[in-house]
This record gives C-alpha cells, structure tokens and sequence, in this order.
C-alpha cells in the first residue's frame, strides 16, 4: 500500500500567500517561499502553489516565485494558475517545479492535457478541479459541477463526467477542490471525494474544508483519497505537520513518517 501523502497548500496573489473561504474574502497571510521551506522542514510530503487569479487576470504563472521556491526546498511541489499551454508547462518545469497543475484550460481546451503528458509524461499533468454542489439536472447527473475561473463562472459540466474525461485525456493525477467546502474548517466533501476516487484508476487529492486531524482521517479512509490538501489548519500554527502525521499513524493510516 502507497503511503497517503499530507500536502500544503499555498494560495499565492501577486506574490504573496492568501487564505479565504468559500474562494472569497482573501486575505495575505505570508511569504510563500517562506513558508514552503518552514513546511519542507515540518515533513510536508509535497507542496502545491495555486496562482489563484492568473487566469481571471488573463496573465502569465509566477515562475519568479516557482524559481525561488525550488532553490528553497527538497520536496516535490507542483503549480497552478495562469498556465494554458504547453510552453507554460515547460517553463514552469525547468523553473524547477516537478508538477504542473491545469483547471480553467484545461476545461476550455482539454487537448493541453494529451500535449502536456506527451511531452513531459502523465506523471507531470495535475487536473485541477474546482467544483461546487448543485441540484440534479440531465446535463449535472452527479449534482457536481465544474467551475472554472477561481470559482467564477459555471461551465454545466458534470465532475464525474470530466474527472473520468481528464483520465482519458492523460492526467496523472487529479486535485479535487470542493468549494463548499473551501477554507470552512468543517471537514471535507467526503461523498465527492469518494464518488471521484472510485471512478478513476489515478491518484486524487482532496482538497477544502481540513480543519483538524479527524477530518484527515475521515477523507483518506471513507473518501478513499490517496493524498489530502490543507492549508487553514496549519497557516494559523492550530496544528503541525509532525502533530497531524502521528494521529493519522495512531489511525493505522500509512504514512511517511518524519519525526
């Protein structure tokens, strides 16, 4: 069995980290390369850096910032935001990230993902996928739907529908983000996590809403998640990452441990 892997998530706004709730209300909290190395040294497993208004700004990633941050740690970290082609993705790599992360392209032309896992490999290809709960309806059978834009504008596609779609096109891996749940601290979507998990053979991270250990617990058993984003839990110092990777132990989840 994999080890599930503990991710922070850094949410980056011309330069500096932000946190809010429900992808509304942001305020900066930190230098991300700061704190990407303090949490390279706590344990982090990886890192995820989301340039969060790139693509509502219609503007390039902050490879300035992804060329700091691989001089500053050791662990692996991919990046999102502002990235729609597959020139970006390269310049993001040999910036020194080792995954790129594609959401409002890649729903807008899901082709980047076959041209990106062809050029650099699947293993390199992150679907981001922004979703938010939403009744029924024949074209949202799974009551999921895709929002794009940093939680902006509605594309009435079915998640389960794309999550499976972003397989096939050559992801390696998807990052599921529910806004519902987003910076809540009320635990995450665990129905959506799972419905996902069991529908692809990649890995998915779930993503919004940790707010404590327990919930960690609950969305990497019952969500079935290989691997859990968190971000509010430890920006505020309420936890660490040492503190959350041994109550997931005493949980008989498997972890790498680094204490």
């Amino acid at each position: 069995m994999l080890s599930k892997r503990i991710i922070p998530c850094l949410d980056v706004r011309e330069g500096k980290t932000t946190k809010g709730i429900k992808f509304q209300g942001n305020i900066d909290i930190g230098d991300p390369v700061d704190m990407a190395r303090f949490y390279c040294e706590q344990g982090a497993d990886e890192i995820v850096f989301y340039d969060i208004t790139a693509s509502s700004d219609k503007r390039n990633i902050m490879i300035d910032v992804v060329n700091r941050v691989a001089e500053n740690i050791f662990i692996p970290f991919s990046v999102g935001g502002g990235i729609r082609t597959v020139s970006d993705m390269r310049d993001v790599l040999l910036a020194g990230a080792e995954k790129i992360s594609v959401n409002s392209a890649a729903v807008k032309s899901p082709e980047i993902i076959t041209q990106g896992a062809k050029a650099f490999g699947s293993q390199c290809i992150v679907l981001g996928m922004d979703v938010k709960k939403v009744a029924p309806t024949k074209t949202i059978p799974s009551g999921y739907e895709i929002v794009i834009n940093g939680g902006r504008t509605y594309m009435g596609i079915d998640a389960l529908w794309w999550a499976r779609e972003g397989e096939n096109l050559g992801a390696g891996e998807i990052c599921l983000n529910s806004i519902d749940a987003d910076g809540t601290k009320e635990g995450y979507e665990i129905k959506l996590t799972a419905m996902i998990s069991k529908a692809v053979n990649i890995p998915v991270i779930a993503s919004g809403g940790a707010g404590k250990p327990e919930h960690l617990v609950e969305v990497l058993k019952k969500g079935r998640a290989d691997a859990a984003l968190i971000a509010s839990m430890i920006h505020y110092g309420t936890y660490t990452i040492p503190g959350i990777k041994k109550e997931l132990a005493t949980q008989d989840i498997k972890i790498r441990e680094t204490w």
